[in-house]
């Protein structure tokens, strides 16, 4: 057994976990839904400022 799946699995779990492959995953998905009608995906800054955006702006609480 190589020791070095299960270290990558989990290295990947842990990315997936914090968003740090957040950009890399939007990325995938733009490709293949998007992709084939033209322009281009933001690039990691602009989407990250994007994710603050959506994620912080506006009430988000009850009170």
């Amino acid at each position: 057994m190589n020791i070095l799946n299960p270290l990558k699995s989990l290295w990947r779990a842990l990315r997936q976990a914090s968003g740090d492959d957040a950009h890399e995953r939007y990325l995938a998905h733009w490709t293949r839904v998007h992709g084939r009608e033209g322009g281009q995906p933001m690039d990691c800054e602009t989407f990250f400022k994007a994710e603050q955006a959506r994620k912080w702006e506006g009430v988000k609480r009850c009170c």
